[in-house]
């Protein structure tokens, strides 16, 4: 993926290189409760040892009118209603992107890959 290239009226353009939206899309996702982490568990062998391995989990492109498609491969605690969470991580990787780089979004796919237990639901369970 290239770098973002945006003019900016009269002043030049800004260039934005793309570990700051993977940086922008990551913390986005990690604001979000409920969530345990970005899934390491995505993708194929091949996209996998491509990847930049800080930001496994994040996949980005370009769709053909330049706007951003973002798929981000998650896992969640038991706890949480997934709607609600995929709701909140799509608005709030579209509204970080926007307002940091000033780049729109047209999709924000996110995938729920694993639900994790907490120890103390665990707990409660067994007694």
């Amino acid at each position: 993926m290239k770098d973002i290239e945006k003019p900016i009226a009269n002043q030049g353009k800004l260039t934005c290189n793309k570990n700051i939206l993977f940086s922008i899309v990551n913390l986005a996702t990690k604001e979000i409760s409920g969530i345990v982490g970005l899934s390491s568990k995505t993708g194929n062998i091949f996209a996998r040892l491509v990847q930049n391995k800080n930001f496994n989990g994040i996949k980005i492109k370009y769709n053909t009118n330049g706007y951003l498609v973002i798929d981000v491969y998650i896992d969640v605690y038991s706890n949480t209603k997934a709607p609600d969470i995929c709701f909140k991580v799509q608005e709030n990787i579209k509204n970080n992107i926007l307002s940091m780089v000033d780049v729109k979004t047209a999709k924000v796919n996110v995938h729920i890959v694993d639900v994790v237990i907490k120890k103390d639901e665990e707990d409660e369970n067994a007694g």
